[in-house]
């Protein structure tokens, strides 16, 4: 039996390398997370589409926390890079990636 496949919108991940750890990217993950479930966002929810899942190193070791989305919007890929994190923010990023609305600008960087 294959595994069960839940359809996303977007993809968020959380780097957990070292420096990102010290700068509390653990707790980011785990107030994040908690956020989608308790507000249905979550991809295996009803009505949900966001997954979130903690990475390795993303590269931006000295301007973490740093969150990587991905999202298809139209036939087009799209990515957004973010550094120091915060919850606000990660949530702000979740809840475009779910409305398909434009990703925050604010701490942005990369293409």
């Amino acid at each position: 039996m294959p595994p069960k496949f839940f359809p996303t919108r977007g993809h968020l991940l959380i780097c957990q390398g070292q420096n990102c750890q010290a700068r509390g990217s653990v707790l980011l993950h785990k107030a994040l997370w908690n956020q989608l479930e308790r507000s249905g966002l979550a991809y295996y929810k009803a009505g949900g589409s966001v997954r979130l899942t903690e990475s390795g190193c993303l590269g931006a070791c000295s301007y973490g926390p740093t969150l990587c989305v991905y999202r298809h919007r139209g036939s087009e890929l799209e990515e957004g890079w973010y550094a120091a994190v915060d919850f606000p923010l990660a949530a702000r990023v979740a809840q475009a990636v779910h409305e398909g609305t434009e990703l925050p600008e604010e701490r942005k960087y990369g293409p």
